[in-house]
């Protein structure tokens, strides 16, 4: 399975991918982004917050 992964060294916080792939993505308790885990990610939407991520700091894990 095809998991969402966040370099957090990269990432800027700029709230991109959580307005993009919502169900996906959130800000956890120390403001850092957070992949929810889930048994299905949903392709397109993460493929989407992939490229319009302004650091490209998104990427599939296989």
């Amino acid at each position: 399975m095809k998991i969402p992964v966040v370099e957090m060294g990269e990432c800027v916080r700029c709230g991109v991918c959580q307005e993009v792939c919502p169900r996906v993505f959130k800000l956890n308790d120390l403001n850092y982004i957070e992949v929810i885990d889930m048994d299905i990610y949903p392709e397109a939407e993460v493929d989407e917050a992939i490229k319009t991520c302004p650091e490209h700091c998104i990427s599939w894990s296989l």
